[in-house]
């Protein structure tokens, strides 16, 4: 697994603390699969650079500018997941083809990957028709 990017932490912390209430280092550590030092220095510079405060021993809380940034980043995952399985990709590739590909798309390709799954949430029968070619061509 490549080194977790800055965005990787936020976007974790995020997640974290929606589902839990609270990010503890352990925590972060084991979802990114890296040593509890590698998300004590990377929390360290999100504080200094206000994405979050942080308080050794206490946790850590996301300021207003970090929570917007979480929010954003968990829904780039999300929309690209669903844009994913629109096209029929195998659901066992969809999440590392995520990873891969969602630090690599500007904002505007993000947006634009947007309409289109809106527009083929709003025309189900296009997505049906995409599948009907899908298959003739397997």
């Amino acid at each position: 697994m490549p080194t977790p990017s800055m965005e990787d932490y936020i976007e974790q912390i995020y997640m974290l603390i929606e589902n839990k209430g609270y990010a503890r280092v352990s925590d972060i550590a084991e979802a990114l699969s890296v040593h509890p030092s590698s998300v004590t220095k990377m929390v360290q510079k999100l504080d200094k650079d206000d994405y979050l405060i942080y308080e050794k021993y206490r946790g850590l809380v996301l300021t207003p500018k970090g929570n917007k940034v979480g929010k954003r980043l968990v829904y780039r995952h999300e929309l690209l997941e669903q844009f994913l399985r629109v096209i029929g990709v195998k659901e066992e590739h969809i999440y590392e083809d995520v990873e891969g590909i969602e630090h690599h798309l500007s904002w505007d390709s993000i947006d634009r990957i947007g309409d289109l799954v809106q527009f083929f949430d709003e025309e189900k029968d296009r997505v049906e028709e995409l599948r009907t070619i899908q298959n003739r061509s397997e």
